[in-house]
């Protein structure tokens, strides 16, 4: 427990906040997740929300800590049943070191009826990138549902939507994924009520899109080269 303390914390300080934002959906419910990586000798390792506990009543001894492979180092619980998808976030975008998992209200609408949102607003495209893709539908806590989520990550972007579910928010911190999930559901809620006007909505230009998008990818590049730099030296 001590070992991994402040990562538990972190994550229940953050899932806390999102349960308070409604973002979990009632305060009495369970949905939802929240995860961080935490680089360790002899592999990475996943701190994460536990499966079925409502989040006003957990504590810091509740936050699951596991291996890639699944095997858990801390926690009584069980973790949550959407590991896999948060470990096909990790193995397939090492600049992401935390992961949430939301069932937000707007963005929740775009989730059934199955519309991506664009680059609308220039401080939310140079955080969460050009778009808001929509991951295929499959069950929760499925092999499918991670493969899916792993298929849609190359975009490089810090926000998605899962189809018939939720939302996802990555980030380098868990501090930056929070603020990325609120900036989506601003957007959501945006794009949302412009929509239902019935005008033609405008997006930002394809030539500011990439201008926006630079600082974002030189971030997510940078952090590349700090593990690779840390693998090579042998600190990992």
């Amino acid at each position: 427990m001590i070992q991994y303390r402040r990562h538990r914390e972190e994550v229940l300080t953050y899932s806390r906040m999102l349960s308070a934002d409604g973002y979990f959906g009632p305060a009495s419910g369970t949905g939802g997740n929240v995860s961080m990586r935490v680089e360790a000798e002899g592999g990475d390792l996943i701190v994460i929300t536990p499966s079925g506990k409502v989040y006003a009543e957990l504590s810091a001894a509740d936050i699951c800590v596991a291996r890639f492979d699944g095997s858990i180092i801390e926690g009584n619980p069980a973790p949550s049943i959407e590991t896999g998808m948060h470990l096909a976030v990790y193995r397939n975008r090492p600049d992401v070191n935390a992961v949430i998992h939301t069932h937000q209200p707007y963005a929740s609408i775009f989730a059934l009826i199955n519309q991506p949102i664009p680059p609308l607003f220039d401080e939310v495209t140079a955080k969460i990138g050009p778009v808001v893709e929509i991951i295929p539908h499959a069950l929760s806590g499925s092999v499918e549902l991670a493969e899916n989520v792993a298929s849609r990550l190359k975009n490089g972007c810090n926000c998605y939507i899962i189809q018939n579910h939720g939302a996802l928010a990555v980030g380098l911190t868990l501090q930056a994924a929070y603020k990325h999930s609120g900036l989506l559901e601003k957007t959501a809620q945006a794009y949302y009520q412009a929509l239902s006007t019935g005008k033609e909505v405008t997006v930002l230009p394809d030539y500011i899109v990439c201008l926006l998008t630079e600082q974002l990818k030189s971030e997510q590049q940078n952090e590349i080269a700090r593990k690779m730099q840390l693998s090579i030296s042998g600190k990992l």
